[in-house]
């Protein structure tokens, strides 16, 4: 006899769980060094704002600095001035520091990790790979801003300007580069780019490594980046852009520090309020017109003359030169009456 065919076995449905939702990266605040500390501060409010204000909760890293802990009290007051309830600075000095759980542990929480100016080369071989850097990066996965100003800005990318020399001609061995804190994939950024000649080094850098992004970033002026890779130019100065996607370069076989031929790089300038598409490499329209952002900047100045005119005469009022300078406008007006009823 045939074996009998076993009824099929009727399995439990299996039921579908909802996925939780991924979460979602934070913006990328790229500063240029020399950011206005004193005035509209347009580019540390907007870390402050995207950190969430009152709500924030941020770190100040100033490894990178030789004023030690200056620096970090400089951004600590700063901060504390435009609102931010709780502010606290870290600054290891060596890898083991920077491995200590008890310091990335202090990252927990925070929504906004600003690292300041001094030597990029320090912050990274310090920072990079240790439990503290891969906390700023999970941070920065989790929805923190991610800021850097100066030697900070040029650790946020992958790889990085640890040094070099200034000049408008792209040479061999004009710039070293190095592993930065891996926040920003397919670009190097340099800082300090109009004030400090640095158009050369990196048309060199791009030359050497064509897959890559070339970022310069003016002085007071900051390159805000999208989780989708969208740029925007905040600012006095400009983001310039080297694109080096259809370059032409003698780059790999030209010897010591000669000229090296580079042609064919796309380069855009950009000014406050233009956009980038860093993933595309392509122009974006700006936010709005740019003649109507210039009237605008021209109306706030404006106002704030007229602002500081009206407190400077709201501080003189009750003072004795004020009262002499009434005395004297009733003591004419009376005069002119008199002279008028003869």
């Amino acid at each position: 006899m045939r074996p009998a065919i076993p009824q099929a076995v009727m399995l439990p449905r299996m039921v579908e769980t909802p996925r939780s939702a991924a979460p979602r990266a934070g913006h990328l605040l790229i500063i240029g060094g020399a950011e206005d500390k004193l005035r509209q501060r347009q580019i540390l409010s907007r870390f402050v704002n995207l950190a969430g204000v009152h709500d924030a909760r941020v770190v100040v890293i100033s490894t990178a600095s030789s004023l030690g802990d200056e620096a970090t009290e400089l951004y600590r007051s700063l901060f504390h001035a435009m609102g931010v309830g709780e502010v606290r600075g870290i600054r290891p000095l060596s890898r083991e520091e920077a491995n200590d759980p008890r310091l990335s542990d202090l990252l927990e929480g925070a929504t906004g990790i600003f690292m300041t100016g001094g030597n990029q080369l320090r912050l990274a071989s310090v920072i990079g790979g240790t439990l503290l850097g891969r906390a700023i990066v999970d941070r920065h996965r989790h929805g923190a801003i991610v800021a850097g100003t100066s030697a900070g800005a040029s650790a946020i990318s992958s790889y990085m300007v640890a040094f070099g020399t200034s000049g408008a001609t792209p040479k061999q061995r004009m710039t070293q580069l190095s592993a930065g804190l891996g926040l920003l994939n397919g670009a190097i950024i340099d800082q300090h780019f109009e004030q400090r000649n640095r158009i050369g080094r990196l048309l060199a850098l791009v030359a050497q490594s064509p897959s890559l992004l070339g970022i310069g970033i003016d002085e007071d002026t900051a390159a805000l980046v999208t989780p989708s890779g969208m740029l925007e130019v905040l600012g006095k100065g400009s983001v310039t852009i080297l694109d080096p996607t259809k370059i032409q370069t003698d780059a790999y076989e030209v010897k010591r520090h000669r000229p090296i031929m580079v042609s064919g790089v796309i380069l855009h300038s950009l000014p406050a309020g233009y956009r980038f598409d860093l993933r595309r490499r392509r122009l974006l329209a700006p936010l709005r017109p740019v003649a109507s952002t210039d009237r605008e900047l021209a109306s706030l100045e404006a106002a704030g003359r007229q602002a500081r005119r009206l407190v400077r005469r709201i501080a003189a009022e009750g003072t004795d030169e004020l009262a002499t300078e009434r005395r004297r406008r009733r003591s004419l007006r009376a005069k002119r009456d008199e002279e008028a009823s003869e």
